[in-house]
């Protein structure tokens, strides 16, 4: 509300000094924070702490946060959701919010015809599905131009309705590595281009790796992202190598501490996950050729393991397809799936931290939450996978007593399914409610 109010306001009444402006806007969204309080009636609640359904509860929010939680009393006006049942609100640390998959020519071609306005303008509506999937906050592990941090801010803005985010900005590669912008790029178009740099994400030094962090710093970015390895779907023959030395990572990571920033590390192949957990990344995403050694370090380094699995299964089922990936990603597309399963169930039942992750955009926008199946098929009880989508994801963030749970203080972010999905985690892809923040953008 407040946001259309300024927006007019600068619009027709331009003659008004720019202080002036900002103190009625100041005013409106004061206004606009100090709504009437609501309760939400849920037939059964999810304390995932835990570990147990709370019958016929009512929960108090205020101000976005959740107030209190109590028995459900009696009263006109409350939301009543007696016919569900009520979770958290989930997060995805892993999505790609300014892409989605197509054809690999299709995707070359919007590369190298469409400018950085649309792909802005078209992730919109992949915000809005995330968030009506029931995913109410997602961690952005890397967009060109800055983009996942302008959708951020307008998220935040209200100007359009998505998920809380939480960005790294461009990804940090090496020459040639998995996040380098140019390439698979025709020489005569890295001609033109020219050689990208620490500002463009591309390090080959522990030095272009500091002043690389300090540009995400400068971009507006919330945490680091690193392409450790190679990639399946970048236009490069190997998706296993390490692509960063050692000291080149540790200078990434010590120079992001110093900044408050967390580091996710990108990693398939065992050298190069390695390499990142010794050098003292936060969390490993994919770790697909994860072994004992591997699993040590984690344990050891108290690192979270970001699985990604419907992105892996969908990459495997794609490469079946001779016209989907080009013919340098095709096999490393049909390696990935059935590898990332089993990495999983040995990663679980070693006692590895796990964190909820998807790669959405590598598949559609919208359905995140078909990881949950994949990973209580792999050995995880639903109870467990949840909490990796809701407490360890918080944890990982840096969000505990913000995000993650429905308690006193929290943020009101609430879902709600129909039936038991602790009985059939596959009722979560069929979320009938959301809120987020105290707000609704889903009924029944």
């Amino acid at each position: 509300m407040e946001n259309r109010v300024c927006s007019f306001a600068i619009i027709t009444l331009p003659e008004l000094p720019v202080q002036k402006l900002s103190a009625l806007c100041f005013l409106v969204a004061a206004s606009s924070a100090q709504a009437a309080s609501q309760t939400v009636d849920c037939g059964r609640m999810l304390d995932v702490r835990a570990g147990v359904w709370r019958e016929m509860v009512s929960i108090v929010i205020e101000d976005g946060k959740v107030a209190s939680i109590g028995p459900m009393s009696a009263a006109d006006g409350h939301v009543d959701l007696t016919a569900l049942s009520c979770m958290p609100g989930f997060i995805d640390m892993h999505v790609h919010m300014t892409v989605e998959t197509q054809k690999q020519v299709d995707m070359m071609r919007d590369a190298l015809t469409l400018n950085p306005a649309d792909a802005a303008l078209r992730s919109v509506a992949k915000a809005q599905r995330t968030l009506m999937a029931g995913f109410t906050t997602v961690r952005d592990l890397g967009a060109s131009d800055s983009l996942n941090v302008a959708l951020k801010r307008a998220i935040d803005s209200g100007a359009i309705q998505g998920p809380r985010m939480f960005t790294a900005g461009k990804a940090i590669a090496t020459t040639g590595g998995h996040a380098d912008p140019t390439i698979g790029l025709a020489r005569r178009f890295t001609q033109v281009l020219g050689d990208p740099g620490p500002t463009e994400g591309v390090a080959n030094s522990p030095e272009e790796g500091r002043a690389a962090v300090r540009a995400r710093y400068k971009e507006g970015a919330d945490l680091i992202k690193v392409t450790a390895t190679g990639g399946v779907l970048s236009q490069a023959r190997n998706g296993q190598n390490p692509q960063f030395s050692e000291d080149e990572l540790r200078a990434i990571v010590s120079t992001a501490k110093d900044y408050g920033f967390r580091v996710a590390a990108h990693a398939h192949g065992t050298e190069g996950i390695k390499r990142a957990l010794r050098a003292g990344v936060d969390s490993v995403e994919h770790a697909t050729f994860m072994d004992d050694e591997v699993i040590a370090l984690f344990k050891k380094s108290g690192a979270w393991y970001v699985p990604t699995l419907t992105a892996a299964r969908y990459v495997a089922d794609k490469s079946k397809d001779p016209e989907y990936y080009t013919p340098l990603v095709r096999p490393k597309a049909a390696a990935i799936g059935p590898q990332a399963s089993s990495t999983f169930a040995r990663a679980y039942k070693a006692g590895v931290k796990i964190a909820f992750g998807t790669d959405a955009g590598v598949f559609p926008h919208g359905e995140n939450a078909r990881e949950f199946a994949y990973m209580v098929e792999a050995g995880m009880p639903p109870l467990a996978a949840i909490r990796a989508a809701t407490l360890s994801a918080a944890d990982l963030l840096d969000q505990n007593g913000h995000l993650g749970s429905i308690e006193p203080g929290y943020a009101a972010d609430i879902v709600a399914v129909r039936g038991d999905p602790l009985r059939d985690i596959t009722l979560l892809q069929q979320v009938a409610f959301v809120m987020k923040d105290g707000v609704v953008y889903k009924k029944p």
